[in-house]
C-alpha cells in the first residue's frame, strides 16, 4: 500500500479501536475526520494533545467532524488512557502499523543519543468524500487541536 498525498482519496483501511469498535474508511463518508498520530499513552505531550482535543470535541462535532488518535500501543492500554481523560473520541491501535505506513508517520528519532524508529506527532484532516486536505506533520501540541478545529470549520 503506498502512502497517501495530499488532495487524493484516502485508500480503503479497517482499524481495531477502542469500545469494541472497527473503524472502516466506508462508515467515515459523509463525515470529515481528523486522525492524529502519537507517540505513546499516557506520556506528557500525548496526554496534552489528547486533551485539548477533548476538550474542543463538541466544536469539532458541530463542524461535523469526528476525531480518531492513533498510536502503536494495545487496545487495553487505550482503554486505559482513553478512560483516565475522559476522551469522547476513539482511539486505534496500530500495533502493525498499518496506518503508519499509509500516512508514512515512522521516522528515525534519535533521544538521549539512541536512535529507533518511532511515531512521529502528526495529524490529517480528510474531508466527507475521503479526500486528504490538509496534513500537519512534525506537530508541536500547543495550540495544535484548535488550528485543526478552524481547518475543519472551513471545510
Amino acid at each position: 500500500m503506498s502512502t497517501v498525498q495530499l488532495h487524493e482519496p484516502i485508500p480503503d483501511f479497517t482499524a481495531t479501536a477502542t469500545s469494541d469498535k472497527t473503524i472502516a474508511l466506508n462508515d467515515l463518508k459523509g463525515r470529515n475526520w481528523v486522525i492524529y498520530f502519537y507517540p505513546k499513552d499516557s506520556t506528557p505531550g500525548c496526554t496534552t494533545e489528547g486533551q485539548d482535543f477533548r476538550d474542543l470535541y463538541s466544536s469539532f462535532q458541530e463542524a461535523n467532524t469526528e476525531i480518531f488518535g492513533v498510536s502503536r500501543d494495545s487496545l487495553r492500554s487505550h482503554e486505559n488512557f482513553k478512560a483516565k481523560q475522559s476522551f469522547p473520541f476513539e482511539l486505534i491501535s496500530d500495533a502493525d502499523e498499518t496506518l503508519c505506513q499509509l500516512f508514512d508517520v515512522i521516522k528515525l528519532k534519535k533521544m538521549y543519543g539512541k536512535e529507533s524508529l518511532g511515531i512521529e506527532r502528526s495529524t490529517f484532516l480528510v474531508d466527507k468524500e475521503g479526500v486528504l486536505r490538509q496534513e500537519w506533520r512534525k506537530v508541536k501540541v500547543a495550540g495544535h487541536a484548535a488550528e485543526v478545529l478552524e481547518a475543519a470549520k472551513i471545510l
